[in-house]
């Protein structure tokens, strides 16, 4: 099996080498770098399966950097953050990343974030059906595109992982927590706030009323009948 290249993103060079040091343990070819045009360097670079990126660098943040990855290809990315509120995780969900970590972190948990992501992005695509029709959104599951009527809509790699779960059980009630696991590949400790960030993206870009909220268990996607 090819080994997994995984780029660790953070200024202070204690953090970065011991994250980079444990994931060389776990089998990962790592590469470093500490600041924001270096990060993206490296990306271009080294071509990493995915990346641990902290929110705070020199030069233009992890926001920024998230962004200008995520314009050339789609790459995995757990952000790093020193703040306990919301805003930086918000804001990096909106731009591309996939998961987030408060520091100071278990470096077992990251280990095992980075290897959901991994399973996640690795992970097949279902054969059939080829597209699904829900209402004006059409969704093409092998090409990974959707349009809203005539328009296509850009969305990250997990908000089409959520919409496209959602999708192939229309109507369904599926609990934050299912969706947590079966879509994220997390477990039970982890939080479900994410889910709740995700599904406000996808209202935001294709209408607040296609996703229903279901008070005490999750989320079911509204179909017109």
């Amino acid at each position: 099996m090819t080994q997994r290249r995984v780029l660790v993103v953070d200024d202070e060079r204690t953090i970065s080498e011991s994250i980079a040091a444990r994931l060389r343990a776990e089998g990962y070819e790592v590469e470093t770098a500490a600041d924001g045009p270096g990060a993206v360097s490296a990306c271009a670079s080294f071509d990493p399966d995915a990346v641990v990126l902290d929110v705070m660098l020199p030069g233009f943040d992890g926001l920024e950097v998230c962004r200008r990855i995520q314009a050339t290809r789609p790459v995995p990315v757990l952000m790093l953050t020193a703040r306990a509120d919301e805003t930086d995780m918000v804001i990096g969900l909106g731009v591309g990343a996939d998961d987030y970590l408060s520091k100071p972190f278990s470096m077992r948990v990251l280990v095992a974030r980075v290897a959901a992501l991994l399973r996640r992005a690795e992970r097949a695509v279902p054969e059939q059906p080829e597209t699904l029709a829900v209402g004006a959104v059409t969704i093409d599951l092998t090409a990974r595109r959707v349009r809203l009527g005539a328009e296509e809509v850009h969305l990250t790699r997990t908000e089409f992982d959520l919409l496209a779960h959602l999708a192939l059980r229309p109507r369904a009630a599926i609990a934050r927590e299912t969706l947590l696991e079966q879509v994220w590949g997390w477990g039970e400790s982890a939080s479900s706030r994410t889910v709740d960030s995700h599904v406000k993206a996808l209202r935001r870009k294709l209408g607040g009323d296609m996703i229903r909220t279901v008070h005490g268990v999750g989320y079911a996607l509204e179909v017109p009948r």
